[in-house]
């Protein structure tokens, strides 16, 4: 947008300038010609005048000396012409005038037409001026004064009017240059920063807010006007995270309650009831999952990223090592694979916690003896860790919703489970810059692949990351 505002700016900067430098050029150039016509037009009549006076031999005589020394002044060539356009009186013998220069002019002198103006002509044409009279006598043309006249300093006086003119239209372009770049930044200031603002709200950062005392008055309106709409959305989520964190929290006690009476009303159930019990007790600790999620998610929404540099080569064999127990119980292979370094900068914690609810379900949804792969490096700037299973996948129409709150495939709803797992991990990851993506693998299963932008640095310059038994705790640890 800056560079829009300020091609346009120029461009109606350099015409408003240009052109009347360049109409003011013409007009010195024709003007200076224009002089040069007009002091040889006085020559030619005081010649006229003395050459219809020139009776004698002597008078011929003095013309051809006063002939003489004007061209040793002016430079020029001047002749009184007899009516056949022969040279009668020169400034020295043998005198001629080349007819392919003064033949219109003279042509008009002899059939009694004075030369009435010069046209436009550029400096660096070499064409003499000239400058051609009759001389009457009685009313009849008896002969013609012709001047052909150089106009080299006549040009040269124009060269320099014209750098002057150019030295100054650049002076003041130039000040109009610095003029347009500060209003444009003036103006566009405020937009970037709305711009990046808004960006970064939808990034997540919904404390983020644009200055509203600068630019425009009308921006700062904008500004103004957009920070109460963000001010009034972050005051929503916040009531709405609020609002889940504390429900679920809140039926946390009576649920708990309730599971004890189920308990108690246990013993004095006859053996027949124990089935309907049993299933009171799944239902009451799947709500009990459910609320842990919930509060799982509202956490990772609501955590602040403390991005650091991290090697995901260590982070994700750590966290292999922590769902080994897991795998194993479920018959499960769980293996690592890195493919080089992959160096990221992102929330540790988050993305370790991220990792884990997908980890948890790829262990969920593969079936016993099959294995789960954790495969890291660096893919076209990125750092990837993705999380290959081999379990039954989903349907490509499903597969854009794997990671929607509370949306589970309709194939899968006898797995225990809340549909919270991804939407948790996709929250823990965009409070870094991370994302998170699923796929279809072509040989059957899921690849959940979470990625940040890569940070390619050596090893020896990498911050020392704690060790596992000191490293923080996750944002939203989910449940194995």
């Amino acid at each position: 947008m800056r560079a829009r505002l300020l091609a346009v700016l120029l461009a109606l900067l350099a015409g408003a300038l240009v052109i009347p430098c360049v109409a003011l050029g013409r007009s010195l150039a024709h003007n200076a010609l224009q002089a040069v016509f007009l002091d040889r037009s006085y020559d030619v009549a005081r010649v006229v005048s003395l050459a219809r006076e020139a009776r004698t031999p002597a008078d011929a005589q003095a013309l051809a000396a006063d002939l003489a020394r004007y061209e040793q002044v002016y430079s020029g060539t001047i002749a009184v012409v007899d009516p056949d356009g022969q040279v009668a009186i020169g400034s020295a013998p043998g005198s001629r005038v080349d007819p392919a220069v003064v033949g219109p002019a003279l042509d008009a002198a002899l059939t009694g037409r004075s030369s009435s103006g010069v046209g436009f002509r550029w400096p660096w044409d070499d064409r003499p001026v000239v400058v051609a009279a009759p001389v009457m006598d009685a009313g009849d043309t008896v002969g013609a004064v012709v001047v052909v006249a150089p106009t080299d300093r006549a040009d040269a006086a124009v060269l320099r009017s014209w750098a002057a003119l150019a030295a100054g239209a650049l002076a003041a372009l130039v000040v109009a240059v610095g003029l347009a770049l500060g209003a444009a930044r003036w103006v566009l200031r405020p937009v970037d920063e709305l711009d990046g603002v808004a960006h970064a709200i939808a990034k997540g950062r919904l404390d983020a807010r644009t200055p509203a005392d600068d630019g425009p008055p009308e921006l700062r309106r904008l500004a103004a006007a957009f920070n109460e709409m963000a001010d009034h959305v972050e005051a929503f989520v916040e009531q709405q995270r609020a609002f889940v964190a504390d429900a679920s929290h809140q039926l946390r006690n009576p649920l708990s309650a309730l599971l004890l009476r189920i308990e108690g009303l246990g013993l004095e159930l006859p053996e027949d009831s124990q089935e309907d019990l049993e299933q009171a007790r799944d239902e009451g600790r799947r709500l009990t999952a459910l609320l842990d999620d919930l509060l799982a998610l509202a956490r990772a929404e609501r955590a602040v990223a403390a991005p650091e540099l991290v090697a995901l080569g260590p982070l994700v064999a750590r966290r292999a090592d922590s769902w080994q127990v897991v795998a194993v119980g479920r018959g499960l292979r769980l293996g690592v694979e890195a493919h080089g370094d992959a160096y990221a900068v992102l929330d540790p914690a988050a993305f370790a916690s991220a990792l884990d609810a997908v980890v948890d379900n790829a262990l969920k949804f593969t079936p016993t003896g099959r294995a789960v792969t954790l495969r890291v490096g660096q893919l076209g700037g990125r750092a990837e860790v993705a999380v290959l299973d081999e379990g039954p996948g989903l349907a490509p129409e499903e597969v854009a919703r794997a990671t929607d709150r509370f949306w589970r495939s309709p194939g899968h709803q006898n797995v225990p489970g809340s549909g919270l797992g991804l939407a948790i991990a996709r929250a823990l990851l965009e409070r870094s810059g991370a994302r998170l993506s699923v796929a279809n693998r072509p040989e059957g299963g899921l690849v959940v692949t979470l990625d940040a932008p890569a940070t390619a640095l050596p090893v020896q310059e990498l911050p020392v990351q704690p060790s596992p038994a000191k490293a923080r705790e996750p944002a939203a640890r989910v449940r194995p």
